[in-house]
């Protein structure tokens, strides 16, 4: 069992830069395939980024690349999303999981965290 609990959303502007955290309390956390997601306003949920067990692999959605970079410290415990140029069409509620089956990039993510608030104004 794990559980998720983001931090580190806000209100920001065009251009700025947010990190966000995951912290995951519970055993083995190396374990566990880590990803973002994120929701906005009337839309479904999408893939934002993931990264594998060791932290050695990541990969992202083709609109983020370039300004979001995925990261984990499994000796603390915490995945982290550091947001940089932010656009208006990156206002949403992001989402940490943790998927303890499947393969790197394709984990089956089975914990959710509630969710932090990123809004951009423009």
């Amino acid at each position: 069992q794990v559980q998720l609990v983001e931090s580190g959303g806000g209100l920001v502007q065009a251009g700025g830069s947010l990190r966000l955290s995951c912290a995951a309390s519970g055993r083995a956390f190396g374990s566990y395939g880590m990803g973002w997601f994120r929701q906005a306003p009337g839309k479904e949920r999408e893939f934002v980024a993931v990264i594998s067990r060791s932290g050695g692999m990541t990969n992202y959605v083709d609109s983020v690349k370039g300004r979001f970079t995925i990261s984990r410290d499994n000796a603390k415990n915490t995945m982290y999303l550091q947001i940089n140029s932010l656009k208006p069409e990156d206002t949403a509620v992001y989402y940490c999981a943790a998927g303890s089956g499947g393969l790197f990039p394709r984990y089956e993510y089975n914990y959710w965290g509630q969710g932090t608030q990123v809004t951009v104004s423009s």
